[in-house]
């Protein structure tokens, strides 16, 4: 099995929460217009300033939808 990497997008301010919610929206798009085997994709409140929007991608996915998609980090996913 694979590695799978989380990439982040990381949102702050007052609207960080509604901002990774309906950025969350537009990496489903992205997934169902490119037609990719993701199935995971998810947005968190780290505090009330800020918040994150994910996709976890296979380690084979990970260079070519980071230069796509240019999410601010990565990390280990651990379910």
């Amino acid at each position: 099995m694979s590695r799978q990497i989380k990439l982040i997008w990381d949102f702050r301010g007052s609207a960080a929460a509604k901002t990774a919610e309906h950025h969350e929206i537009h990496l489903k798009e992205y997934i169902a217009i490119e037609k990719l085997p993701i199935t995971i994709t998810g947005f968190e409140l780290k505090n009330d300033m800020h918040a994150i929007a994910y996709i976890v991608v296979n380690d084979e996915q990970m260079i070519p939808l980071r230069d796509a998609l240019k999410p601010h980090r990565g990390e280990l996913y651990i379910p």
